[in-house]
């Protein structure tokens, strides 16, 4: 099982959820990403947060867990923080994006608050993939349509070899002062990335 969160950030098209496939998950709705869950039919496990933006009825005989507003964590963040407490090593994050900069950016350091946890973790809509790399090999199959970028996460992260892609990197340096990374292409099955050291943010988007 892996744990899939709901987050109150914008899902416009539902299309690349599969709901069978959530009924055998654990399924955390963070505030008002329970309408999303909701409007899916889907039963969550656990609906949490401070519902500052969601205000309806709440289910009975669910886990309800209410926060205060005044917290450290954003209700996305307690969460992840649920998941991984759990003992869940792989999340899945919906609604984590949308016309909110600030929590979007917020739960791209969510996924490396996980990572450095020890859960892969990825950020989904229909238009993205986002995810985490540390160092080590990592094979990433072709999509078709979609851009395949990477940006530093920490100060300097060291490529050993990035190949299969339009724009190959070896032996390179990837500042998080400098996007060189952005809107690359897959071009071989899959691309293979070898990261020696740091931690970069991998980002596929459709064209």
């Amino acid at each position: 099982m892996k744990c899939v969160i709901f987050a109150g950030g914008e899902i416009k098209d539902f299309g690349f959820i599969d709901t069978s496939e959530l009924s055998q998950n654990f399924v955390i709705c963070a505030d008002s990403g329970y309408k999303y869950a909701k409007k899916l039919g889907i039963v969550p496990d656990i609906i949490m947060g401070d519902f500052d933006s969601y205000t309806g009825r709440l289910p009975e005989n669910i886990e309800i867990y209410r926060s205060i507003p005044e917290k450290d964590d954003t209700d996305t963040m307690l969460a992840v923080k649920t998941a991984i407490s759990r003992g869940f090593t792989e999340i899945v994050l919906y609604g984590a994006l949308g016309k909110r900069f600030d929590h979007a950016f917020a739960n791209i350091q969510s996924l490396v608050y996980a990572h450095e946890n020890g859960c892969a973790i990825s950020i989904l809509d229909s238009d993205n993939e986002i995810t985490v790399q540390g160092a080590g090999e990592k094979d990433y199959l072709k999509r078709e349509g979609w851009y395949f970028s990477i940006f530093a996460l920490t100060d300097t992260a060291v490529i050993g070899r990035y190949s299969g892609v339009k724009y190959p990197l070896e032996n390179y340096l990837l500042k998080s002062s400098f996007p060189i990374g952005v809107s690359n292409e897959i071009t071989a099955d899959k691309a293979v990335l070898q990261l020696d050291s740091g931690l970069i943010l991998v980002v596929r988007s459709k064209m």
